[in-house]
Formats: structure tokens, C-alpha cells, sequence
């Protein structure tokens, strides 16, 4: 589903007039990047993809669904509405909606509500995979849940190092600088629940400054959890 999520993130880019060199500075990319994933040339990694849902106010039903739109029905209708389909009750595995990213992250969108709180996800992590290929931690609205089914997973949250194995869970305000890594020799897999990230992002015509775009104002660019914590502290004394 690449090519089809990168469509989705450059409709919703070019509905709110949001430049490629605007929308890669926002959110600390190359814009090059941005227009290889919205070409499908290239996956994006999981804390890419939650960068660019988060500031375009799309939820992970909008990126995992089988619902297209042309290119004509895009330019005809320029407000990004979020319409899905009524759900069954039931969601065959067969079925489940994926999304590849790169460094081996696979999402599953588990069977879900229209219009409920929760955006359920299998994640599976492959040996050696990470939620971010540059090593730095990323953060987004919500609420995360998750339970591990099978392997090992490292999770760093803020200063802090959690090793994680088939049976353990976490929870978790997402705002935190987090990452997920795969250290293992098998793949890591989980059930994950992101909370009131969806009306959090639908309620905001454009997501708002993250902490890396309000820091470029007043000193270096963000690169680890620290520089996340002490640029909120600065904009939180001002």
C-alpha cells in the first residue's frame, strides 16, 4: 500500500496549500523524502510516517484504508473529509489492511469502529528493525497500549531503556520521546492501541509547530530526548 498512502499524504498536503519545503522543515526531513514517499518510490519509517500523519491531521484508518481516491476527485472536493465506510463486526485476518515502512515494520489495522477513540495495530518488528532509521526518538498525540506477543523489543522512553518480552505490556503518554527497536534474532511482534490520537489530530485544520520547528528559532535542531525536553521547557517558561 505504499503508493496508495503516499497519494493520501500528498492530497492532504496540496488540500491545506502546505509546501513540500514547508511541510519537510515542519518536521525535520529532506523534502526529497517527502515526494519519494508521496511517489511510492521509497517507504517511510514509522516515526516519518507519524510526523507526516500527525501535521496533516490523518489518523492510522485514513493510512491503512482500502479506500482510494482519483486525482480528479481530489481536486474537485478540496476539503480532506474523513468519511470511511461502515466496519462488520468481524475482520477476517486475510483482510487486515498493512502498510510495509521501511527498516522491516509491518502494520496491521486490526478490525475497527467508525469514528471510535482507538486506532488498534498488529506491529511486527523485524530483527535488527527500528521505528527510526536516523536513531531519533519521535512523539505524537495519543495515548499508546501495547501487548507483546512474541520476541523481544527495546523500548527507550525518554532517559529510560524497557526491554520487553512475549507477555509484557506498556502504556504510556505518546508525547513522550519514545523508540522502538528490534535487537533480537527474530522478529518482534505486539498489539498496539493508540487512544485519542484520531480526534486529536482531526479537530486541527493543520497540526500544530512541533517542538523541532519552535526550537529552529532558538538554537540548534533537535536530535535526541533531551533536546525535545529542554525545548519544551523553553517554550513552556516563555
Amino acid at each position: 500500500m505504499t503508493a496508495e498512502v503516499g497519494a493520501l499524504l500528498r492530497r492532504a498536503r496540496v488540500k491545506r496549500a502546505i509546501s513540500l519545503r514547508r511541510l519537510a522543515s515542519e518536521i525535520g526531513v529532506s523534502a526529497s523524502l517527502i515526494s519519494q514517499v508521496e511517489t511510492g518510490k521509497t517507504q517511510p519509517s514509522v516515526s516519518t510516517l507519524y510526523a507526516l500523519s500527525n501535521y496533516l491531521g490523518l489518523s492510522m484508518d485514513d493510512l491503512l484504508s482500502n479506500e482510494t481516491e482519483s486525482e480528479e476527485d481530489s481536486s474537485r472536493f478540496p476539503p480532506l473529509e474523513h468519511h470511511h465506510a461502515p466496519q462488520p463486526p468481524v475482520q477476517r485476518g486475510r483482510d487486515n489492511p498493512s502498510l510495509e515502512m521501511d527498516n522491516g515494520v509491518r502494520w496491521e489495522r486490526l478490525a475497527i469502529g467508525e469514528g471510535g477513540p482507538m486506532e488498534p495495530l498488529l506491529v511486527t518488528y523485524s530483527p535488527g528493525a527500528s521505528s527510526s532509521i536516523e536513531g531519533k526518538l519521535m512523539r505524537h498525540g495519543g495515548f499508546e497500549y501495547a501487548f507483546i506477543l512474541e520476541g523481544e523489543l527495546t523500548l527507550q522512553l525518554d532517559f529510560d531503556t524497557y526491554v520487553l518480552s512475549a507477555g509484557d505490556s506498556l502504556q504510556f503518554d505518546s508525547v513522550r520521546p519514545h523508540m522502538y527497536t528490534n535487537h533480537g534474532a527474530v522478529a518482534a511482534r505486539g498489539v498496539w492501541h493508540v487512544v485519542g490520537r484520531r480526534q486529536q489530530n482531526q479537530s486541527l485544520p493543520v497540526a500544530p509547530a512541533s517542538p523541532l520547528s519552535i526550537a529552529r528559532g532558538n538554537g540548534p535542531e533537535l536530535s535526541s530526548a533531551v533536546d525535545v525536553l529542554q525545548a519544551m521547557e523553553n517554550v513552556a517558561s516563555k
